[in-house]
Parts: structure tokens; sequence; C-alpha cells
């Protein structure tokens, strides 16, 4: 697996959900997964000068006033 996508699971892996602590076990956000995963793709995107792609990325995933 690529070891960046490793530093993403190991990212949304906790104890709450929605603020509240749960009884001991962990739980994965993958919501927050997929956010880490999309904000990446936006930011290799950009980086590597597909700046319309990312824009239009951005769009659909994350609205048109979400800064990444």
């Amino acid at each position: 697996m690529n070891e960046r996508i490793k530093e993403f699971e190991k990212q949304c892996w906790s104890h709450y959900i929605d603020g509240a602590l749960i009884d001991g076990h962990l739980h994965f956000d993958t919501q927050k997964f997929n956010t880490l995963i999309i904000q990446d793709c936006i930011r290799t995107l950009r980086s590597n000068g597909y700046d319309d792609a990312a824009k239009c990325l951005q769009d659909i995933h994350f609205g048109m006033d979400y800064p990444v």
C-alpha cells in the first residue's frame, strides 16, 4: 500500500465519533479518510500545473468556497 495512504489511515482512527468518546473502541472515520485523499489529489494536481482540474475536483467534492 502506498505510504501516503497508510499515513492517512493512521490519522483516521479515533476513540471519538462526532466528538463523543466511544466506550474503549477505536472508530475509523471514513469521511475524514476520503477528505484527506481528495485534498491530496487536489494538491498533486496543483503542484503539477493542473489548476483547472484541481479547481473542478475541489468544487465537486467540497463546494466552491472550500480552500484546500
